[in-house]
């Protein structure tokens, strides 16, 4: 990737009516405005008199859905829709999502966020049965389990409940057949999802600003080891799954992954990382003339450390919207001059100025040390980099793509030998316990900072995942 930063696995949606409504320009709608979750596909599964259509492409929903074909879309009364990012499964057309079953029991589309972290054990016992699976990603395990309990139950709540107690790891789903729509979120609640209301339909998705995107009315968010069941009449079923509690949030939704006009889970991501910025002052006071925060999701951090401690902030960059986060190039020199080609610093801004610049990670470190060249060219008279998020120095396992753990950089230097590295005057990481006490009555998951995790994993998986085309 040619920006240094985690990617996040996916966004979801869903939504069903008791009448035919535009549902597929509806799901359009809401998946631009979950874009940041995911840029590699997007797709749009519906039921046309009672036969699953579905539309999926590479590149944005922009892209994938054109204008003639949302103008042209029938109106259905269900529909989910997903983009992705991969970090299981290569990045092409046949993972692309959502992925669609069409069984002598059951049709269903399925949309996935998330990571199973026993995939691989499942996938070998289906291929030494004699299933044969026609995607890299975990997602399609997720649509064999179903159906193999559909079978055996003739009962769609209760195939899924089977399937999803039998799978681990993190996982918030939508799943249409012709008549239901069905949101599942894992045990742990890693990943986000919620529940509003458009009109007499019911919609599901990742983030409230899908939901605000449409004018759709938030009712709740599905919890931890939920699974909500929603038929065309209006009517809503609960159950739960087994060994279900909130206990492994990802703190990084709110660091950098969801939109700041999102909240989950109770709490304003743009309050949370205000909170951050803040906190980051009062950890290491620091004098300078300006606070700058690197566009986007240093921002809200900027501003929150710029109101406690008076320093007034002002734009370094000026960001070129055209290039979205994954733009490619094709070698490793064009993928470094890709940060100038995203970012270039305002000169009159900065020059001779001391700058706070406050960014929400360092994983490799190739990024921030272009960042504060850039400032240095433009005249910058000293640079204080300021991270509010703990050191990167393991894995994650659960749906967000962080490096290898010897390619993390917190993992070969100190936070003085990475001032130096990146070419700042100082350097400062906010601190695991001030991360915590942005939400001291989350328990989050933090394993990408401390190695603990809140569900089990194994050495092997990481091999796994590598073996199926992370």
């Amino acid at each position: 990737m040619y920006y240094d930063k985690p990617k996040e696995e996916c966004g979801v949606f869903g939504i069903i009516s008791p009448r035919p409504i535009p549902t597929v320009p509806l799901s359009a709608s809401a998946l631009m405005a979950l874009q940041h979750r995911g840029e590699e596909s997007a797709g749009i599964a519906t039921f046309v008199d009672g036969a699953l259509k579905c539309k999926k492409g590479m590149g944005l929903v922009s892209e994938v859905f054109s204008s003639d074909y949302l103008e042209y879309a029938a109106n259905t009364k269900i529909a989910v829709g997903h983009v992705r990012y991969s970090t299981t499964g290569s990045c092409n057309l046949e993972n692309a999502q959502p992925i669609e079953t069409v069984h002598s029991k059951i049709s269903l589309a399925l949309a996935h966020n998330g990571n199973l972290t026993n995939s691989a054990h499942i996938r070998g016992d289906l291929v030494q049965s004699g299933m044969v699976l026609h995607t890299t990603n975990d997602t399609e395990i997720l649509n064999i389990l179903i159906v193999r309990n559909m079978i055996e139950t003739n009962d769609i709540e209760r195939a899924v409940v089977k399937a999803m107690n039998f799978v681990e790891g993190a996982f918030s789903i939508v799943i249409a057949t012709k008549d239901k729509l069905i949101a599942v979120r894992d045990p742990n609640g890693f990943k986000p999802l919620c529940m509003g209301r458009l009109g007499d339909a019911t919609v599901f998705a990742s983030e409230t600003c899908a939901l605000d995107a449409l004018g759709a009315t938030f009712v709740r968010d599905v919890k931890p080891g939920e699974v909500v069941s929603c038929d065309g009449k209006g009517n809503i079923n609960t159950y739960m799954l087994d060994n279900a509690s909130q206990s492994g949030l990802c703190a990084f939704e709110f660091i950098y992954f969801a939109r700041p006009d999102s909240v989950i889970d109770g709490i304003s991501v743009y309050k949370a990382r205000e909170q951050m910025g803040r906190a980051l002052y009062r950890q290491k006071p620091t004098d300078a003339d300006y606070v700058c925060g690197v566009p986007d999701s240093g921002l809200v951090a900027a501003q929150g450390y710029s109101q406690e401690s008076g320093i007034p902030t002002v734009p370094a960059f000026v960001k070129n919207k055209y290039v979205g986060r994954s733009f490619i190039l094709p070698d490793q020199v064009k993928r470094e001059s890709a940060v100038n080609i995203k970012l270039n610093p305002i000169r009159s801004t900065v020059e001779g100025k001391r700058i706070v610049l406050i960014d929400d990670s360092i994983v490799r470190s190739t990024t921030s040390t272009r960042i504060i060249r850039m400032l240095r060219a433009a005249g910058a008279k000293e640079i204080h980099m300021r991270i509010s998020s703990p050191p990167f120095k393991y894995e994650c396992y659960f749906g967000t793509d962080i490096d290898d753990r010897d390619k993390l950089v917190a993992n070969h230097y100190d936070t003085d030998g990475i001032c130096k590295r990146i070419g700042a005057d100082s350097l400062e990481y906010l601190s695991l316990e001030n991360l915590k006490a942005i939400s001291p009555n989350t328990s989050f998951c933090f394993g990408c900072f401390t190695g603990d995790y809140p569900a089990p994993v194994t050495p092997m998986l990481k091999n796994s995942f590598d073996e199926f085309g992370k």
